[in-house]
């Protein structure tokens, strides 16, 4: 998780209401802030208004709610009438479904990186997810047997998943007819690059997009320096540290760890990403992985994927691939970090 630091250095969370916009004077500088719910989880962006910004922020808010609805309309899987729920329900098997540009181009992305994270970013891996409770079925308290894992594996595997284009228009094919998509860990990325896309469009030179701790900025806060983002220092009692904090500089930035989202059976912690090679929780060191990249939507999917590598796995491939990573370890009772060498440049800038 991460968040942006206010004007004062004070963290702005999920609790802390804010005025839909601070007035000044005509011809100075506006600081907008808009927030708002999204995706199962909130939204909080600010940024920098001059005069010359083509669309009042009540205007802006309004446009920015109805692009976030677009994409749960078409990305969730709690929605059952979504475009990609129907796509799931659908159990036809080598037959192309049409689906819309948007949902292609996710999908395409969430394919290329499967490849660069060594298949630990897979979306087809949600009948596991939702086998150990942490997708739109129930929340289990008891571990799934290993003939419930196997024959739920079968149904698992980005190969059984094809996108093609042709004529301009993209179509989806399943494989296995119970394949199953789910795009929780990369639409929250896609829906700020969305959002970051229209301020740029109404001219807005200067911003940070922020959806449950996934975050693109783009220019300088109101102080004239790059948005200082807050990385979270891991604890199991929901209180809120920062770890380490970066200035970004027109960046994506994504988080993802084990130590919100878990059930415990028999003293053992069960966390809720799941390794799609075993089809069980990971078991590794890693508390949280942060990755940056150029669209959120990247930095999201590298995110999970590098964390479901581990430490010493994720790292390799982050210097391979040159993605500037921070991590926090458990070592014992406490915590460590390790950051590539491309995070490492970042912050001697």
């Amino acid at each position: 998780m991460a968040w942006a630091l206010s004007a004062c250095d004070q963290p702005t969370t999920s609790q802390q209401a804010e005025s839909p916009q601070a007035k000044a004077p005509k011809n100075e500088i506006e600081i907008v802030s808009l927030n708002g719910k999204t995706m199962g989880t909130t939204y909080h962006i600010k940024y920098l208004s001059n005069g010359n910004v083509s669309a009042p922020s009540q205007q802006a808010h309004e446009q920015i709610e109805a692009i976030l609805k677009d994409v749960n309309a078409k990305m969730s899987t709690y929605i059952k009438d979504s475009e990609l729920s129907l796509f799931n329900q659908n159990t036809q098997t080598n037959t192309p479904i049409e689906v819309s540009a948007d949902l292609a181009k996710v999908v395409k992305e969430a394919i290329r990186l499967n490849k660069v994270t060594q298949g630990s970013l897979d979306v087809t891996v949600g009948p596991v997810v939702n086998l150990w409770g942490f997708g739109p079925e129930k929340r289990i308290d008891k571990q799934p047997t290993p003939e419930q894992i196997a024959e739920r594996q079968a149904w698992v595997g980005i190969d059984k998943l094809s996108l093609t284009e042709e004529g301009g228009k993209s179509f989806l094919t399943k494989a296995v007819p119970q394949l199953y998509v789910d795009l929780s860990s990369i639409a929250k990325g896609f829906g700020v690059d969305q959002v970051a896309d229209y301020l740029e469009s109404i001219n807005v030179q200067n911003y940070m997009v922020e959806i449950g701790g996934e975050i693109r900025t783009k220019g300088k806060n109101a102080e004239n320096k790059l948005w200082q983002i807050a990385i979270e220092r891991p604890t199991f009692d929901g209180q809120q540290a920062a770890q380490q904090i970066i200035g970004l500089n027109n960046v994506a930035m994504a988080t993802s760890g084990d130590y919100r989202n878990y059930f415990e059976q028999d003293g053992v912690r069960f966390s809720h990403e799941i390794d799609p090679k075993t089809g069980s929780p990971i078991q590794h060191a890693l508390a949280s992985i942060t990755v940056l990249a150029p669209y959120s939507m990247t930095a999201d999917g590298l995110s999970t994927g590098l964390f479901v590598l581990g430490e010493q796995k994720a790292l390799a491939v982050a210097e391979q691939e040159k993605l500037p990573i921070f991590m926090i370890i458990k070592d014992g009772k406490g915590y460590r970090t390790e950051m590539s060498t491309e995070f490492k440049k970042l912050l001697e800038q």
